[in-house]
């Protein structure tokens, strides 16, 4: 390398180093420490080895950058800037403030270039997994002989608290176990965290943990520009393993009084120790915000690299579409979001001929039909595909082997998957369910899948941090959750929800749906398919509930709008009391309103399957269902009785579950807790007595 060379090297470097203190000290709030350590590193990966063009930050072919220590996004921010993304220095000057493009963690949707929102530690490593599983799918799937328009590699820089979080293990595990090799983490190890340095926490051999996991490992001095050049090349070059680049880094790189320590990590460096920082970089003392024009003219040669790849690119794009028209058209599809004509056409429709049918049984039934219609429907179950019925028949396990397993038929499309290897549609996740929910943020943000991801819901707690990310970014991820209610029965407390969907409901921008039986989970899951706007979860029973006789009842196509009338009030009269059911409940409240209409009480069933899609209704059709007159009310859910004063009020009552499930046969223990019939008719004749 030149002298001329080390020379930009370190102007660049500094600019991108001095640009984020200057946020940080602006904003009097954030984290200057990794910036400074991090900048050579993120510098060599961002104007050398990474493939993206800022002026179309959309570009499907791009590749991917996670930075999973969200904590640092001012280097974010400031690379996005310098490389041409739609950023101005004025977004930097408003970093951490309110409405601005810069917010004090990257979040997907508001600054350009960001693809995951990340800041809680670990979660980005996950979705840096999912995305690397996408790509290895597009691939395998819609490239052909001579058209390979899918080829690209997401990159990642994590922190020693991204290390520590157990996402991040059952994430790389699964990484190894796939052969991930389009998949670089650059790890920061500036061995410091918020409360003080490692050793007193975090003493392990990290590269030694993920070589056993079946990665790459190389340990570097992250400060030279050299190293980690020749480290990202080699990582290049294997493409069987995921790599993992150790790289030394000093946290508050430059600073006289704070490098190497925690007092770098999350305040401004302040000051008086800004100006000495500068001096020590060879920066004017008091400049704020300068971008030297020769660091300006370097990473303008950025833009213009990517504009060329991304033209190259189209063309063979285009050759693409003329020799493979058909596929192009799903590929098309699939990276818009964009669904198949008539995709829904062949949803089952259950009668009760079908007989009792447990709603994971016609959730499987709906799967089969939308793995058909839906060709990049992709997912799968943390190792429970037997209990949650999500398997996707003759659709092949997403491997990077070649063989395929027992029983399956090779496919015919796709050439870089192997046989069936990446090109499966059936992802097995492992009894890793906090990764598994992490992966589909990545792999729906990378786009071109629609992901899905099974496990009971008592262990929907396990992914609950990554719920919450999709529900924040706009994560277009479904979650199939089975075993909902105390009716597990003999597996007991562990094993049987209570307050998860209380908790899941409290979620902003969380869909949750728990169908009453077989139809109305088929309309849940075209509710689920159509939603754009965040996650969606399905709740399902094990045991087995009546088919419905829609015949006589409301139709389940009236669960897209949350809760319906299911059945009225003999003669269409005035209800004088309203029974409203969620699930497996609502076939409950049907017979006690048989009950009830015997002994002369005018009442109404309210099958409610999402409180989130009711709240979205007009008013008027609100007050239809729930008429405000009608004050008599009893909400019957298997599940803790938290939120639903809302829809019965203070004169009805509230049949739920208000501690802990017990191990018994499912039958007996719903009997126990009051979840029978006569136990439902003698609370609502209370209610009635009360109100009359």
């Amino acid at each position: 390398m030149t002298a001329r060379t080390e020379t930009i090297d370190a102007l660049c470097i500094n600019t991108i180093r001095t640009l984020s203190i200057d946020a940080v000290e602006k904003a009097n709030s954030g984290h200057p420490g990794l910036p400074m350590g991090a900048a050579p590193m993120a510098y060599v990966l961002w104007t050398r080895h990474m493939r993206y063009d800022p002026a179309h930050p959309d570009w499907s072919n791009r590749d991917r950058f996670v930075l999973s220590a969200g904590h640092g996004s001012a280097l974010l921010y400031s690379l996005l800037y310098l490389t041409g993304y739609p950023l101005t220095l004025d977004d930097l000057k408003h970093f951490r403030q309110w409405g601005s493009k810069t917010p004090g963690h990257p979040e997907r949707g508001v600054t350009p270039g960001v693809d995951v929102t990340t800041g809680p530690l670990g979660q980005g490593f996950g979705n840096a997994v999912g995305m690397a599983i996408a790509e290895r799918w597009l691939a395998a799937t819609f490239d052909r002989p001579g058209h390979e328009i899918v080829d690209h590699r997401t990159y990642v820089i994590a922190s020693d608290g991204d290390m520590m979080e157990g996402v991040s293990a059952e994430a790389a595990s699964l990484a190894g176990d796939l052969h991930l090799g389009r998949l670089i983490v650059l790890y920061d190890a500036n061995q410091v965290t918020l409360a003080g340095t490692t050793n007193i926490t975090f003493s392990e051999d990290v590269g030694a943990r993920f070589a056993a996991y079946g990665w790459q490992v190389q340990e570097i001095d992250g400060m030279d520009v050299d190293a980690v050049d020749a480290a990202l090349t080699k990582a290049r070059d294997d493409e069987q393993r995921p790599s993992l680049i150790v790289a030394r880094t000093h946290i508050g790189f430059g600073s006289p009084n704070r490098v190497d320590s925690f007092k770098a990590h999350g305040e401004p460096l302040g000051k008086e120790e800004t100006r000495l920082t500068k001096r020590a970089y060879g920066w004017p003392e008091d400049a704020q915000f300068l971008v030297p024009e020769e660091a300006r003219r370097e990473f303008e040669k950025v833009g213009a690299r990517g504009t060329q790849l991304r033209e190259a690119w189209q063309k063979k794009m285009d050759a693409y579409r003329a020799a493979h028209p058909d596929v192009a058209r799903d590929f098309d599809r699939a990276i818009a979001g964009e669904l198949r004509p008539n995709w829904d056409a062949k949803l089952p429709v259950f009668t009760p001929a079908n007989g009792e049918m447990a709603t994971r049984d016609a959730s499987a039934a709906a799967i089969q039909v939308l793995a058909e219609s839906i060709p990049n429907l992709v997912g799968g179950s943390a190792d429970l595909d037997p209990s949650t019925r999500t398997a996707m028949k003759d659709k092949g396990d997403f491997q990077s082997g070649n063989v395929p397993m027992e029983g399956q038929t090779p496919p015919t499309q796709g050439t870089s998957g192997g046989v069936w290897g990446y090109a499966g549609r059936n992802i097995h996740f492992g009894i890793r369910e906090h990764a598994m929910a992490a992966i589909q943020n990545g792999m729906a943000h990378h786009g071109g899948v629609l992901p899905y991801g099974a496990t009971f819901l008592t262990f929907s707690d396990y992914m609950r941090p990554a719920i919450r990310l999709a529900a924040v970014s706009d994560a277009h991820v479904i979650y199939v959750w089975t075993h909902d209610s105390i009716a597990l029965g003999e597996d007991g407390p562990t094993h049987q929800p209570v307050e998860q969907i209380a908790g899941l409901r409290a979620m902003p921008n969380m869909m949750v749906l728990r169908p009453a039986d077989a139809n109305e989970t088929v309309e849940a899951w075209r509710i689920a398919v159509r939603h754009t706007g965040g996650p969606v979860g399905l709740v399902l029973t094990r045991q087995k509930l009546p088919v419905l006789d829609r015949a006589t009842l409301g139709p389940a196509a009236e669960t897209v709008r949350g809760a319906y009338v299911l059945a009225d009030a003999q003669s269409g009269a005035m209800p004088e009391l309203i029974l409203i059911a969620t699930g497996s409940e609502v076939s409950l409240a049907l017979e006690a309103h048989r009950r009830l209409s015997g002994e002369g009480a005018r009442s109404r069933v309210v099958s409610m399957p999402s409180w989130e899609l009711f709240e979205a209704q007009p008013r008027e059709y609100r007050d239809s269902v729930l008429p405000p007159s009608v004050t008599a009310r009893v909400s019957v859910e298997a599940a803790s009785p938290f939120g639903w004063e809302r829809w019965v009020g203070t004169a009805g009552a509230i049949i739920g579950v208000d501690h802990f499930g017990a191990s018994a046969p499912g039958p007996e223990v719903m009997k126990r807790y009051g979840f029978t019939v006569e136990h439902v008719v003698e609370v609502a004749r209370g209610v009635l007595a009360r109100d009359q």
